[in-house]
């Protein structure tokens, strides 16, 4: 036999290969995901002007995020009791966050913390009240503050439970978030979302 000739690997040995390459790829992946960032696609337009659908996010799991110990294939009743931990630290007013809602499983949502533990929230005029002080949010734009005449939306005050925060989107006229469904607890918060990375032509932090 020449030396040139390559010598047959038996099929079983190649399989195995492929399955150490593979749980390797996933021993390494998947701290890294769990613990250190993610990249999630924006899906839908609660957030517009910041954020537009079909773009995807780095999101940091490093400075504050959550991991929830939960299989692909449990359903949604058993991933809302699934085992989950908070790292890092917490969440600023007016930080963009990954996160989960009560009964809706692993569905994640990205959406602007507004109010922290503690904090009284008011919507008046179109305008947010946090402790009575007034913010311009600079970020909204005019048309999403008046979704249904000159008064702009508004509703009654609200005080954010401890270890609870409120969140919305900054498009205020087509948003799910705590004006429906509530606050959120700290191990809902699954990551911080800090840059636009695709597009290319759209890369930029996220403010």
């Amino acid at each position: 036999m020449s030396k040139k000739q390559k010598i047959k690997k038996p099929i079983t040995r190649e399989i195995l290969e492929w399955v150490l390459t593979i749980v390797t790829a996933l021993l390494i992946a998947l701290p890294l995901r769990a613990f250190a960032f993610e990249l999630v696609r924006v899906d839908g337009s609660s957030m517009d002007r910041t954020l537009a659908d079909g773009e995807i996010m780095y999101v940091s799991k490093y400075d504050y995020g959550s991991v929830w110990l939960a299989l692909p294939w449990q359903d949604g009743e058993t991933k809302e009791k699934a085992a989950r931990w908070s790292v890092g630290g917490a969440p600023e007013r007016f930080d963009v966050v990954i996160c989960r809602y009560p009964g809706r499983g692993d569905t994640d949502f990205v959406k602007r913390v507004v109010g922290l533990p503690g904090d009284t929230v008011e919507l008046r005029g179109g305008y947010l009240y946090v402790n009575g002080e007034r913010y311009e949010e600079s970020y909204i734009a005019d048309e999403y503050r008046i979704p249904g005449g000159s008064n702009g939306w508004s509703s009654r005050a609200y005080t954010v439970p401890e270890g609870e925060y409120f969140v919305m989107g900054d498009h205020r006229n087509n948003s799910n978030d705590s004006r429906a469904v509530g606050t959120i607890t700290r191990d809902m918060i699954i990551g911080h979302a800090r840059s636009v990375v695709w597009p290319v032509s759209r890369r930029r932090n996220i403010d």
